[in-house]
């Protein structure tokens, strides 16, 4: 690819943005193909992705994939790369990356409801030890199989436009714990007005 926005957009989908008129908005955007601050700090927050793939006729396959936050680790300039934890034992997304190694991960984070999509290349490493001593959280309570490591050739921030925010159970615990403090707060001081004289 000369640019990222070749791995973005197929000659077809730049016709299409021409025949739609969105086209003069993404010719000479910046997309990137690297790794910035910013998109390592959101991946250090993620706990939720969805990898696709396609077979080598074109048959595509979206896997959730999920695991502690940070689980998706840059491990390089342009690579991430996951610990593919044990599963429905399918193994639809390892048969297509051994005929196709074209991949995507699209990561929505419904708390800032922001998205974020890349495009690259996958492939399946086992028995790589050190590797997945760097992936592998000892806290979190899976069993790891092997890894998965995504060579990044393009990737963009989507608009919040219909994303409805939705918290995990961490995200809430603190606001749950502030109200949860002030009715012990309030209780108790209904107490001290009953037994008052």
């Amino acid at each position: 690819m000369d640019k990222p926005e070749d791995a973005m957009f197929s000659p077809a989908v730049k016709a299409e943005q021409a025949r739609l008129g969105s086209r003069p908005a993404f010719e000479g955007r910046d997309f990137k193909s690297e790794i910035t601050d910013d998109l390592r700090q959101f991946l250090a927050a993620i706990d939720t992705f969805f990898f696709a793939t396609a077979s080598a006729d074109g048959r595509p396959y979206i896997q959730h994939r999920g695991g502690p936050p940070g689980f998706l680790k840059p491990i390089g300039t342009h690579t991430l790369a996951f610990a593919d934890f044990a599963g429905n034992r399918q193994y639809i997304t390892l048969g297509h990356l051994k005929e196709n190694d074209r991949a995507h991960i699209f990561i929505p984070h419904f708390a800032t409801q922001q998205r974020v999509k890349l495009w690259g290349r996958a492939r399946v490493i086992e028995g790589d030890l050190e590797l997945m001593e760097r992936l592998v959280d000892p806290a979190y309570k899976a069993r790891p199989e092997r890894a998965i490591v995504f060579t990044l050739e393009a990737w963009d921030v989507n608009c919040r436009q219909h994303i409805v925010p939705r918290y995990s159970e961490a995200e809430i615990a603190p606001a749950v714990d502030r109200l949860a403090r002030r009715i012990r707060e309030l209780e108790e001081e209904v107490a001290r007005l009953k037994g008052a004289p």
